[in-house]
């Protein structure tokens, strides 16, 4: 299957992440599906949790019509250090070097974001609760890495099937479960 044109900076960025031997980009897969979601709201306000080099970053800001708001959390200042520049000038693009798990104990809990990719341990397998209080209704919340990964430490399986687990029990989400790229969760904020 042949998705469509890659995004504004991808071969920049991808081209970064391979030079930097970063083994947990986001892969095509997702960052297509991103980019469809982005486009389904308009002006929306996204949540990108593990900016890595910024990859998925590059598919949802092009995604996002020029209303939209777009911050990216990462703890690694090296790893965007290309996106950072590619994004610079884009005035829908917030890039923050901090803590996942700090920012989000900083945040006013009220429903704000349209999407929310979690790509990192906050948001994910922390600090869940804060960060669905951050999504509106109708919005939604996606994970990836849900399938076993050759780079997983020992024992992740587990913690990927607890978070699913914790993720079905909730009533508060509409959840559709895809065997495809790495293993995706989209799920749906009930209003």
């Amino acid at each position: 299957m042949v998705l469509h044109s890659e995004p504004k900076f991808y071969e920049e960025i991808q081209a970064y992440t391979l030079e930097l031997g970063f083994s947990m980009p986001s892969d095509r897969e997702i960052g297509s599906l991103l980019r469809t979601l982005a486009i389904s709201k308009p002006a929306p306000r996204i949540l990108d949790l593990g900016t890595g080099t910024g990859l998925s970053l590059c598919w949802l800001a092009d995604g996002m019509d020029d209303a939209g708001h777009l911050i990216s959390i990462e703890l690694d200042p090296e790893l965007p250090i290309i996106a950072q520049r590619c994004f610079a000038s884009d005035h829908r693009i917030q890039i923050i070097i901090q803590d996942g798990a700090e920012w989000l104990k900083q945040q006013t809990i009220e429903p704000f974001y349209d999407l929310i990719f979690a790509d990192t341990w906050p948001g994910k397998y922390s600090h869940l609760d804060i960060t669905l209080s951050l999504l509106r209704p109708g919005g939604f919340y996606i994970i990836d890495d849900m399938e076993p990964q050759p780079n997983w430490p020992e024992g992740h399986q587990e913690k990927a099937l607890a978070l699913e687990a914790t993720l079905d029990a909730r009533q508060d989400l509409a959840i559709s479960k895809l065997d495809w790229s790495t293993g995706i969760m989209i799920c749906v904020k009930k209003g």
